[in-house]
């Protein structure tokens, strides 16, 4: 009993010292006002992804996420996918928004790079060329096939989370690394609660997304307990910490090159 008391206040201590740095964090990276309110908070490019036309020749494929509004952004993440096929000047963005229809998955709700109600985005995955191009067909698929198109919840989820750990799943060529902060991510349904975590290659046991826990290979090992996750990546160093994220190695990116034109 001495132990798991032990255990209990350690992990209760991490969720508020990581609450604690997420406030501060948040406080300093929101680079709209704190007057400013969501009809309008910055939503202009973040200048990110490459310019569609000048690499129009080369199918990319990307995945973001961004701080959510408000003070959900404290704890929280919320990530959509963009993609373009070879010969094709022009971004398609999918995200799961919780709000203004029935059908939560939508197609083009925002520019592909766009802060997020205020809120820089951060780049999740990239990958292009013919790689890309082989993955864009099981993307579709994969929006296709997301078992929750008509129901959002913040908590546990399925949210924009969930949609985009379907994705993860489905495409595991994607090597899809969603944050530790990204609640929803790790929710399943009660009748189903094993199986692959986001990444798509691992193995996942989570009861609703409320207690369970990820063994992935970008994930590394994540204990999940009422959504806040806590866990140690193997593949690139690091803490994965509730509210905060990634404290450590950050997983590199490769963007893509004007030689690749």
């Amino acid at each position: 009993m001495t132990y798991i008391k032990w255990l209990s206040l350690c992990y209760i201590f991490i969720i508020v010292i990581s609450l604690g740095y997420s406030y501060a964090k948040a406080s300093q990276a929101r680079e709209d006002p704190p007057s400013q309110s969501w009809a309008t908070a910055r939503r202009d490019s973040a200048s990110i992804a490459p310019d569609p036309v000048k690499f129009s020749k080369i199918a990319i494929v990307q995945v973001y996420g961004a701080p959510t509004y408000g003070w959900r952004g404290m704890v929280a993440v919320h990530p959509w996918i963009i993609f373009k096929k070879a010969g094709e000047t022009q971004y398609t963005r999918y995200d799961v928004i919780g709000w203004g229809g029935s059908n939560v998955v939508r197609r083009d709700y925002a520019i592909p790079d766009g802060y997020w109600f205020g809120s820089r985005p951060r780049l999740l995955v990239s990958h292009h060329g013919a790689e890309a191009e082989a993955m864009i067909p099981h993307i579709l698929a994969a929006i296709k096939s997301y078992p929750y198109p008509n129901t959002y919840h913040a908590w546990p989820g399925p949210n924009s989370n969930t949609f985009m750990a379907h994705i993860g799943r489905e495409v595991p060529e994607l090597a899809l690394d969603l944050p530790s902060n990204a609640i929803g991510k790790d929710y399943r349904p009660l009748l189903n609660p094993i199986g692959l975590p986001p990444s798509g290659r691992g193995l996942q046991v989570s009861l609703l997304g409320v207690l369970g826990v990820t063994l992935g290979v970008q994930e590394g090992v994540e204990v999940n307990v009422l959504g806040l996750n806590l866990g140690i990546d193997i593949k690139s160093p690091a803490l994965r910490l509730p509210f905060i994220g990634r404290v450590g190695f950050d997983n590199p990116v490769t963007m893509v090159e004007e030689e690749n034109h």
